[in-house]
């Protein structure tokens, strides 16, 4: 009695230590917070989960095993504060090709993912109390950055032409930069007119601010041309482009990227050195391998046949299963896409009552600022086949019905 299995004494236990309870009191949670992790399984249609089943892994390994064999030569290089620099001209040049994006292997650094991309950017363009334009609705996760340094978040509208600026002068002129998610807005799906992208350029270098271009899953288009990248179009070094590997490849690798103005990379590169000293260069360098040996292009193209195959079978399937309860929109890119619902129940009432029948399905309300709720669910379809996109819609319609 009193005594643990190793033979000494067991604590008894204490109540919780001031300082957690002072933690747990202060923490507040945006509106956004979405506890994924806690959710056990992937269940359709969770949104940014790719076809991890079909990622050529055996051509992975192979190309891992053959790096750790040969670990010492590429080890033995002076470590890059940028990331590995293979690597980054490897990014440069897969950029200019499949985005039309203008840049340096110097102005590219390795980052761990979209969302340390933003942490580092915001705490270094911004202060707390400056003003910054956010799509409204718009992504969750880049709230939460510039929530995180005590930004002013201004909410400026989105529409079928993407964000408004004619509507973010009016509503604060001189903000200190703008975060737009361009090729497939975020969550509604838009492409910015060309017209709206010129518009931005001009107001950002009229009063020198920056843009944050999130080019988060552009590779996916079904329809149409490519669309060029917004920096290609920048010719004041306004534009601060970020994307990364993790819907492409698979979540689990993260290795993401951001292409820097370049007077602006020595400033990020020490913002990234205060809280992270050296890059995972064994995952980058596998990495590059992958692109440069071919793969990447070979995997893209086979995906985008794939997830046009599984978006058209969610289409179809709601036409069959949801009608008079969920329209979908007919935006063709991406790895999920949005219904808007019919049925007269808010975004946050379906999404609990589909998640009552096993359906993971988001909000749209959860991405807006000052914008109404624009009643519509996100619906993920990358991840799941046929059968379970046709099962998923089943139970959908049950919970909406």
């Amino acid at each position: 009695m009193g005594q643990s299995s190793g033979g000494t004494p067991a604590r008894p236990p204490t109540a919780i230590p001031a300082y957690i309870r002072r933690v747990i009191s202060a923490d507040k949670r945006p509106q956004s917070w979405i506890d994924q992790a806690f959710v056990e399984g992937i269940r359709p249609f969770r949104i940014g989960a790719p076809a991890i089943n079909e990622f050529p892994s055996e051509v992975w390994g192979r190309i891992a095993a053959d790096r750790a064999r040969n670990f010492r030569p590429w080890l033995k290089k002076a470590a890059d504060r940028r990331g590995y620099q293979p690597l980054r001209k490897a990014i440069a040049e897969y950029l200019r090709t499949s985005r039309s994006v203008r840049c340096t292997p110097e102005q590219v650094v390795l980052v761990s993912g979209i969302q340390q991309a933003l942490d580092l950017l915001a705490r270094l363009l911004l202060k707390k109390g400056s003003p910054i334009w956010v799509e409204d609705p718009g992504y969750f996760g880049a709230r939460i950055a510039f929530d995180n340094v005590g930004a002013k978040l201004v909410a400026v509208p989105v529409n079928e032409e993407g964000l408004s600026v004619s509507a973010g002068i009016k509503i604060c002129p001189h903000a200190k930069g703008a975060y737009v998610t361009p090729a497939h807005q975020f969550p509604l799906g838009a492409t910015m007119s060309l017209e709206r992208r010129m518009a931005l350029l001009s107001w950002a270098s009229r009063t020198g601010a920056f843009v944050i271009e999130d080019d988060y899953d552009s590779e996916y288009r079904f329809e149409g041309a490519p669309v060029p990248a917004l920096q290609s179009l920048d010719n004041h070094s306004s534009v601060i482009f970020i994307g990364s590997f993790s819907k492409t490849l698979f979540p689990a690798l993260r290795v993401g990227y951001v292409v820097l103005p370049a007077p602006l990379v020595d400033p990020f590169v020490a913002m990234r050195y205060r809280t992270d000293f050296r890059n995972s260069s064994f995952d980058q360098s596998v990495l590059c391998d992958f692109i440069v040996d071919g793969h990447l292009a070979r995997h893209l193209r086979r995906m985008r046949i794939l997830y046009a195959e599984r978006l058209e079978a969610l289409i179809e399937g709601a036409r069959q299963h949801l009608r008079g309860l969920l329209e979908i929109s007919n935006v063709r890119a991406g790895l999920y896409t949005i219904g808007y619902l019919k049925n007269g129940m808010t975004s946050r009432q379906a999404e609990e009552l589909a998640a009552a029948q096993g359906v993971e399905v988001l909000a749209a309300d959860r991405c807006t600022l000052r914008a109404p709720d624009p009643n519509a669910l996100l619906l993920g379809f990358g991840g799941f086949d046929e059968l379970a996109i046709r099962q998923g819609l089943i139970r959908l319609a049950k919970a909406l019905s």
